[in-house]
Order: structure tokens, then C-alpha cells, then sequence
């Protein structure tokens, strides 16, 4: 039933929106042509959708058999990423300084081919289907904001998917993974304050500097000698700035960076440690200490039972050789963790290496992937969202 309503027309519809899509690319919150673009293609196709934060969108394809049935949603991110693209596509991006190089052009183009698909198939479908295209994936408090907009409500969501472009599998493949699949993270912003003087006389100063050294050794020994090390956790610190002249004892440095940790359980605990050490070594020796966390979010958790649920439609199409069950999570964040957090969820990876080709990592300014793996996506999607919407029980999931 899939392969006959998405026709090679449709097909070729979608590379091109997805060359479009890369070669135009804006910035978390600064959507407003994706935004524009999408929604010309629901127009053309005459699909109906709303707005929601300004530059997201949601539409809802409702069952005609019964549409009071419960409801499944679907996620895609369109937001791009301030990277200088380094590829030779004919359709690389003419945005200096943007680029889609975390596969979000073809999240977005997996969407709309889902939201085609369905659209064909809504007289035989029980319940809503709410697709969501969501802006600002890559900057914090997106997700949350449409959350706190309603996009789970009228109708209540009952269970959710979303998928990302993964370039440690193969093309055909797909990667299910069972509870945590990627890291929460919380950005933090510190501020240590000493006193400055002349270098030649420390002892009538307060090296903010040196106290920002003992920080940062002192929060190395908390990932490895005060955690559990079955719990994976990082602390990065990625930003230091502080200082004048060399000759000048620095008054005050700022450090900033990134916690990750895969358990909220574990998240909760490093982050009363992380603020004690933060605040208790800059005591010590005389000085204070402003910390700031800049960005919040969950951990990925997916539902087994959706989780199941999934693993079966993926099989269904690309066969079970081709469908994985990830062992590890990732170390990477996604804010669809404030999703998992409060709807059963599941969150996957579609393989995009082909074996004769390098291939780039996320976020380098090389990464592209095969048109191919849109057909793909959109398969597994839309099998997922008929086999979770024939699902009883999942209103008590």
C-alpha cells in the first residue's frame, strides 16, 4: 500500500525540496523562509496546517473511519546550523555561514513525504496523525515553547516519533534504540571573580585564572572518581575567556560549557556536585563564583512499547536483517527530550553511509547524504504511524 501511493512523481517532488531546503538554510528561530517553503508545498497539495511559534508549523491529518480515536505525532526540525559549508553540491548553501549539516533539510523533507502519504491514506485511518515541523532544535527552549503553545493538546497526544539522519549506519538500515538514546545537556555559564594587581606581586592579588584551573581539574575528578562509570557522564568545558595583559593578574575569567548525562536520576546528581564544586573552590582561596546553567534539557527516553511497536514497521519494510537494535546512547543531545519526558516516545536513526563513499559526521562542514534515504524515511514513518494508530492500548501507554 506504501510503495503504491508514493509515485515517483512525489518521489522527485521531494529531492528537490530537499535541495531546496539545503541550499537556503536559516538559523534556529529565523525559519521564516522554511517556514514559507513548507507551507507552499501544503497549499499545493492542499493540506491544511496552522502556526505555531512563529516559524513552526502542525498539521493534523485526521482519520476519516474514526477520527475521535487517539492521537500520534510526528516531530522534524528545520532549523540549520552556523557552520560555512565546504561541500561542491550544485545545491550547497547560499547562506554564508549557515548550513544544514545535521541532516535537518531531509527531516524536514521526510515529513512532508509523510504528510503526503497519509493524506492519501486518511479514509482508512483511526485517530489523528499531528506532524510538527519545529524550529530552533539547535538553540534551547524550542521544544519547550511549543509544548507550553499547546502542541500536545486538542487533540491529546498519546504517542510520538521523530527520527535523525545517522551517519554510522548504512543506507536501508535503521537504528531502534531502548530506553536512553541521547544525552541531556545542561549549557553552563561561570563567572569567577578574584582581584587584580601586578604579576610581580600575586600575594597582593587573587588569580581568577589559577582559581578557574583548579575548577576545572576538580570537575575532571567528578566524572571519573565521583560518578558511577556504568552511568555515562561529560563535562565540557569549551569557552574560557578572561585576563588582559600578561602582566596582570586577572580579576576575573569566565568559563563556559556543556553536562551530559544519560539518567535524569544521574542529571539530579551531578548537577548538585557540579554547583558545589563551582561555588566551594572559589571560596576557598577568597573569591566568589556566579554560576548560570544557559540551557536545560532531558534526556531522549523511548518507550519500550512504542519502542516495540516501531522495531515492527521498520522490519516490515527494510526487513529485519536491516533494522538494529542499538546497545549504546549517544553523548549528542536533542531537545525532543522535553517531548519523551511527557509523551511515550520513540526517537530513531536512519542509516545514510553508503559503503563506497565517504561520508562526514554530523555538524562538519562536508556532511551531505544520499537522496535516496528520503523514500526510506518516509516509509518507516508512515508504517510506524499506521501500526501505533491500530494500537488499543496506547492511550495507556
Amino acid at each position: 500500500m506504501i510503495d503504491y501511493f508514493l509515485e515517483d512523481k512525489i518521489i522527485d517532488q521531494l529531492y528537490r525540496i530537499r535541495e531546496h531546503l539545503h541550499q537556503y538554510p536559516e538559523l534556529s528561530f529565523k525559519e521564516y523562509t522554511t517556514s514559507a517553503y513548507i507551507c507552499s508545498w501544503l497549499d499545493k497539495w492542499k493540506i491544511p496546517y496552522k502556526k505555531i511559534a512563529e516559524t513552526g508549523i502542525i498539521v493534523d491529518i485526521i482519520g476519516e473511519k474514526d477520527p475521535s480515536s487517539h492521537c500520534i505525532a510526528i516531530r522534524a526540525d528545520i532549523d540549520a546550523l552556523p557552520i560555512q559549508e565546504e561541500t561542491d553540491l550544485v545545491y550547497a548553501s547560499v547562506n554564508k555561514g549557515v548550513m544544514h549539516a545535521c541532516g535537518h533539510d531531509g527531516h524536514t523533507t521526510i515529513l512532508l513525504g509523510t504528510i503526503y502519504l497519509l493524506n492519501q491514506l486518511k479514509k482508512n485511518l483511526q485517530g489523528t496523525v499531528r506532524c510538527i515541523f519545529q524550529p530552533g532544535e539547535e538553540e534551547d527552549g524550542a521544544a519547550k515553547l511549543l509544548i507550553k503553545e499547546g502542541v500536545l493538546d486538542n487533540p491529546k497526544v498519546h504517542a510520538m516519533l521523530a527520527l535523525h539522519l545517522w551517519p554510522h549506519l548504512s543506507i536501508g538500515t535503521v537504528g531502534i534504540k531502548y530506553g536512553c538514546v541521547t544525552a541531556g545537556y545542561d549549557d553552563f555559564h561561570i563567572k569567577l571573580s578574584g582581584q587584580s594587581g601586578h604579576a610581580g606581586r600575586p600575594h597582593h592579588g587573587l588569580d581568577a585564572i589559577a582559581i578557574g584551573a583548579q575548577v576545572i581539574q576538580s570537575l575532571q575528578f567528578l566524572t571519573t572518581k565521583m560518578n558511577d562509570p556504568l552511568d555515562p557522564v561529560v563535562i565540557n568545558i569549551g569557552q574560557i575567556n578572561g585576563g588582559t595583559a600578561n602582566n596582570v593578574i586577572a580579576e576575573s575569567v569566565v568559563l563556559e560549557g556543556t553536562i551530559r548525562t544519560t539518567s535524569q536520576q544521574s542529571r539530579v546528581k551531578i548537577l548538585s556536585m557540579f554547583t558545589n564544586i563551582v561555588e566551594s573552590i572559589p571560596k576557598m582561596y577568597g573569591g566568589s563564583a556566579e554560576l548560570c546553567f544557559i540551557a536545560e534539557n532531558p534526556p531522549v527516553l523511548n518507550n519500550d512499547k512504542v519502542t516495540e511497536t516501531l522495531q515492527h514497521a521498520a522490519e516490515e519494510v527494510l526487513g529485519s536483517d536491516n533494522v538494529y537494535v542499538l546497545e549504546k546512547p549517544s553523548m549528542g543531545a536533542d531537545d525532543f527530550g522535553s517531548f519523551s519526558e511527557k509523551i511515550p516516545s520513540s526517537y530513531f536513526r536512519l542509516g545514510v553511509r553508503e559503503r563506497a563513499e565517504e561520508i562526514y559526521d554530523l555538524h562538519h562542514p562536508k556532511f551531505n547524504f544520499p537522496h535516496e534515504v528520503i523514500p526510506i524515511g518516509v516509509k518507516v514513518f508512515t508504517n510506524a504511524v499506521l501500526h501505533l494508530l491500530d494500537e488499543k492500548e496506547v492511550t495507556k501507554w
